[in-house]
């Protein structure tokens, strides 16, 4: 009888109070931008768009990419919320004219639907080696075909064993990538091995991605009723008709793109170090010593984030310690003159990445020798007119000011000098009222003269 009652009870509760039922997908897409080069401010923008996606329960996320390539860290940490996201990611390479180059290609290849718009290119994934081109030849691509890296003869290996590890590493990465999605993997491996490249149209030949689309609303078109693998589940994707919704980046992530760039990083740095040296040089200006702390600490916050040549930032710290020395230590400019050099030289080596888009332009070593060269000239030119200059502060200062006896009895008494009452001694016989010089010092003792004698000490 008990059971018959629980089990009426349980009926009864279930059609009073009904369980909530799972919410359905919010039908939007939302659209995410790569633009430029990948840094870790992208990665940043990327994975919070993901997150607050899957927390929305979107249908689809959509990352329109236009991207030379960047980072090898913040590509693989872009891939990793692609791969742990509920909610499948399409990566669209567009407008026309756009690529996804290097790190872009890896993108591509992880994404649960891959599309391209019309006159679009991906690929010369080959990873970038520290210091140089991986296969010893000319870094740069060929200037007619701007777009594709140049391709290593047939046949030539790595250089050495730390390039072959790389490019190894790069390889089982992508082909990984390529035998999730079920997208060619001999193709993907020649990107990485022979920096190749393809047109938007022969990408969908060589069944590198699903489809070419015109627009984000084409995309969604042609997505509709596909069936991708996310996580562990087989998902049909249902996409007519969603709403887009475009989350551009916010000022957060503008700001850290402009300071995470290596020009400006460099930039904020030198005037960081320079506007520290200056307020050093002139205490109380305050503006110079303000402006440069601010900038120090956000060139700093960029070194933080930004593959980094110790053996740069040694040289640009010996170049401040340089001219600190110069300021301190007048040579008549050559401390100064060897500081501005080692900072030039520690600026071209201290970002350890030729990633395009992440690179030190030579405009911007250029200024900064220039600056160098003038802040030493500067730094030196004061040293010397400090030099003729009589000295203002400390014990020496008071050497020939003028004062007057206030009282004197045999070979000492006390004057006024500098508006202050100082004890007094001299070698001769002084009487009240009468203007002496100083001559020397003694601690809180003055050696005084009488004006116009010639002997004292």
């Amino acid at each position: 009888m008990s059971r018959i009652l629980i089990l009426v009870f349980t009926l009864l509760s279930a059609f009073a109070f009904p369980l909530p039922l799972a919410s359905a997908a919010e039908r939007v897409a939302l659209v995410l931008h790569v633009n430029g080069a990948i840094s870790p401010a992208t990665a940043e923008y990327v994975t919070r768009g993901l997150k607050r996606a899957n927390e929305r329960g979107v249908a689809l996320i959509v990352l329109e990419m236009d991207t030379p390539g960047g980072l090898d860290t913040s590509m693989r940490d872009i891939i990793r919320a692609i791969l742990d996201s509920s909610v499948p990611v399409a990566s669209f390479v567009a407008p026309s004219g756009a690529r996804a180059a290097s790190a872009g290609t890896y993108i591509l290849y992880a994404s649960h639907v891959a599309a391209m718009a019309p006159g679009t290119n991906l690929g010369a994934a080959t990873p970038i080696a520290i210091g140089g081109g991986l296969f010893g030849g000319d870094e740069e691509s060929d200037k007619d075909t701007p777009d594709e890296a140049a391709k290593p003869e047939a046949g030539q290996r790595p250089a050495n064993a730390g390039e072959a590890k790389l490019i190894n590493d790069a390889v089982a990465y992508i082909r990984g990538l390529a035998e999730l999605r079920n997208r060619n993997a001999d193709w993907a491996e020649r990107a990485v091995r022979e920096a190749a490249s393809l047109s938007s149209s022969a990408a969908v030949r060589e069944k590198v991605i699903d489809f070419t689309a015109g627009t984000i609303e084409d995309l969604l078109k042609q997505a509709h009723g596909r069936t991708v693998r996310v996580g562990q589940a087989d998902i049909r994707l249902d996409t007519a008709g969603l709403a887009v919704e475009d989350v551009p980046p916010d000022w957060r992530t503008r700001l850290l793109s402009v300071i995470t760039d290596p020009n400006v990083a460099l930039l904020l740095m030198i005037v960081g170090i320079y506007g520290l040296i200056f307020e050093f040089l002139t205490p109380g200006t305050v503006l110079p010593g303000t402006i440069g702390g601010i900038s120090l600490l956000l060139g700093l916050y960029a070194l933080a984030v930004l593959p980094v040549s110790y053996a740069g930032l040694g040289l640009i710290l010996l170049g401040v310690a340089l001219l600190v020395a110069e300021a301190h230590a007048p040579s008549f400019g050559v401390l100064g003159v060897g500081g501005g050099v080692a900072i030039v030289l520690g600026a071209a080596i201290l970002f350890d990445t030729d990633v395009p888009g992440l690179e030190v332009s030579w405009p911007m070593l250029g200024g900064v020798a220039i600056a160098s060269l003038v802040f030493s000239v500067l730094v030196a030119r004061l040293a010397l007119i400090s030099r003729r200059h009589k000295v203002v502060t400390g014990a020496e200062q008071m050497l020939g000011i003028a004062g007057t006896v206030e009282s004197w009895a045999g070979a000492a008494g006390y004057v006024i000098a500098h508006g202050e009452r100082w004890k007094a001694v001299s070698t001769e016989p002084l009487s009240t009222g009468e203007d002496v010089m100083v001559v020397g010092r003694d601690g809180l003792t003055l050696k005084v003269a009488r004006r116009g004698s010639e002997t004292g000490s």
